[in-house]
């Protein structure tokens, strides 16, 4: 039987945390310093989002053992991507969306990771519930990014704040790494006529 290096979905797992983490400390930034600048703000977005959707496809091509957190990150993957670097190449265009465009994606992140709660309760990953919550906490501050885009970069904040911490929880509860994984095979006889 063949094995599988565990690497590709370690440097997944890995750099879903690294990024969770980076988006916890811009959003605590974006708390404490609201009044920070609109182009810096516009960077760092569309820095953060060009590292998430990088990371979100290499995680979708790792196969880690639930497949549970990366199962839908190939299309969200280059969706952040692109969005990343139109806010990067495009800023000042991108600057009064920037709001709007990050409700909408952190709204769409939430629903996925809610669906990744209900698959983590029936493979019995004792933290499901702490996923369901925080993807429907973040839902509701995407929701509220939406309909209130000129409320500033406090809120902009929160809501990275929360985006980061559900990340994080998704990456430590429904990532599963095994050393010495076996390829997938598929059941059954293959006969070739």
């Amino acid at each position: 039987m063949k094995i599988r290096s565990s690497a590709p979905i370690r440097a997944a797992k890995t750099g879903y945390i690294v990024v969770s983490i980076l988006m916890c400390l811009i959003g605590l930034l974006f708390i404490v310093f609201p009044d920070a600048g609109v182009m810096w703000l516009g960077t760092v977005c569309g820095i953060v989002l060009a590292a998430s959707g990088v990371i979100r496809i290499l995680g979708y091509f790792s196969r880690d053992l639930y497949r549970l957190a990366f199962q839908y990150d190939l299309e969200f993957g280059i969706f952040l991507l692109i969005i990343g670097v139109l806010i990067l190449l495009r800023g000042s265009a991108f600057m009064k969306l920037v709001s709007i465009i990050l409700g909408i994606t952190v709204i769409v992140d939430g629903l996925i990771k809610l669906r990744i709660s209900r698959d983590a309760h029936r493979f019995s990953i004792s933290r499901w519930w702490l996923i369901l919550t925080l993807a429907f906490l973040t839902c509701l501050t995407g929701a509220i990014m939406v309909f209130l885009p000129t409320e500033g970069s406090m809120l902009l904040g929160v809501s990275l704040l929360s985006e980061g911490v559900m990340n994080l929880v998704v990456a430590v509860c429904a990532v599963k790494v095994v050393n010495n994984q076996k390829a997938d095979t598929i059941d059954g006889e293959y006969t070739e006529i």
